[in-house]
């Protein structure tokens, strides 16, 4: 089964988002790893939580920004801003992800010690790795497609 049909990779390769969703995807990814090793840190030696606390609101920032740009991109490639049934459980599992990182706005709303805030974001992240699986196979896909469309025009 083809990831695109051909005129949404065509749209999908013509579209500056894809390269803008190229570049935030390893910029959050990056920013996951650093992040999840200052809260361990800061989780087994009770230092450096204003740093992990700092790691976190990127994470979350750039959350957002791939979400509102992963939405325009979904407009151009399937016309829809949200939830193509194309685009479906991608959609549906970053928002699960999305949902998971802003509790940790409400957990600070409402008291939550600094060890339950970067416990709730274990979590949170636990929802990202998976929603940057699928991200990643996803891309696998089009670029097996791709490479299958490119030798078959040979």
């Amino acid at each position: 089964m083809s990831t695109y049909t051909a005129e949404q990779m065509e749209k999908r390769d013509n579209s500056k988002w894809t390269m803008v969703q190229m570049v935030l995807a390893p910029l959050q990814f990056l920013t996951f790893v650093i992040s999840l090793g200052l809260i361990v840190h800061y989780l087994s030696t009770g230092n450096g939580y204003t740093i992990a606390n700092i790691s976190v609101l990127i994470k979350i920032a750039l959350l957002w920004a791939i979400t509102i740009t992963g939405m325009i991109w979904e407009k151009e490639v399937y016309d829809q801003w949200f939830l193509a049934p194309e685009f479906f459980w991608e959609d549906a599992l970053n928002a699960f992800a999305l949902f998971m990182h802003n509790l940790y706005f409400v957990a600070l709303m409402l008291g939550w010690s600094h060890d339950q805030l970067m416990t709730l974001m274990l979590v949170a992240y636990v929802s990202y790795l998976v929603n940057f699986a699928q991200f990643f196979v996803r891309g696998l896909q089009a670029r097996k497609q791709r490479l299958e469309a490119a030798s078959a025009a040979n």
